[in-house]
């Protein structure tokens, strides 16, 4: 069901088609999402590949929930490949939900859905505990206040069950980034991995519940037993930068 307490205008996106892709837009100068239009549920950005990196440490999560649809590549990857896990997606625009059937995103059944809320107040009613929270929520005008705040990430711990993961996309760079990180350390007392993507856009910062990341070695951080060979090949360079960022943690 709708929040009725969520805004009424949005900006509403577009969709720009390039040779082989499908991309979602607020303006030119910054894409929301992009997709390969002969293999749909592929990961296309790096970012959303090294996102993904949750299921080193938390393998088989039976639920997920995702803060912000965009073109739904999170979406339908763990769709597609985590078939035990239960996937809420939040989404504050309708706008952007009226283009799921652009990008592919599947029909609400039932261990999916897409629901039309604001995502800081989701998070801070904590209807349901999750194992894995993702926080990918960006409207035209950048990172909402919403999303960022020392009250938001203090929701986002409540609502994760113990040894559950935060994983949130913030721009690689941005002013307040050290703000942002240092308010998600508060709420998780230190237990912060950042990595830093290649393509030099991104940060994804992993938060753990009840656990430190330097319980046990790089060495010991392997690929799920149970992710198909597929979805292991998209995953191993994202994989391969959180291992690196552990070992710089455990110096």
């Amino acid at each position: 069901m709708p929040d009725s307490r969520v805004p009424a205008q949005h900006v509403r996106p577009y969709v720009h088609e390039s040779t082989g892709t499908r991309a979602l837009h607020f303006s030119i100068h910054e894409m929301q999402s992009r997709m390969q239009i002969a293999d749909p549920d592929a990961l296309d950005l790096e970012y959303t590949r090294t996102m993904m990196g949750f299921l080193l440490f938390r393998p088989e999560p039976q639920h997920i929930v995702m803060i912000g649809l965009g073109g739904g590549s999170l979406a339908k990857f763990c769709y597609r490949h985590l078939k035990n896990s239960r996937l809420q997606v939040i989404e504050i625009n309708p706008h952007v939900i009226a283009l799921r059937d652009e990008f592919h995103v599947p029909p609400d059944d039932e261990r999916f859905s897409v629901v039309r809320a604001d995502g800081a107040r989701f998070v801070r009613r904590r209807a349901a505990r999750c194992d894995v929270l993702m926080v990918d929520g960006f409207d035209s005008g950048g990172l909402p206040s919403r999303l960022c705040s020392q009250r938001f990430y203090d929701d986002c711990a409540g609502m994760l069950q113990a040894d559950g993961i935060l994983v949130v996309n913030l721009h690689y760079g941005h002013a307040r980034l050290p703000i942002f990180l240092d308010r998600i350390r508060r709420s998780f007392n230190d237990s912060v991995l950042v990595v830093d993507c290649v393509d030099g856009a991104n940060s994804i910062l992993f938060a753990r519940q009840g656990r430190a990341f330097d319980d046990r070695p790089p060495g010991a951080v392997r690929r799920p037993k149970n992710l198909d060979r597929l979805a292991a090949e998209q995953l191993l360079g994202g994989f391969a930068q959180i291992r690196s960022a552990l070992r710089e943690r455990c110096r």
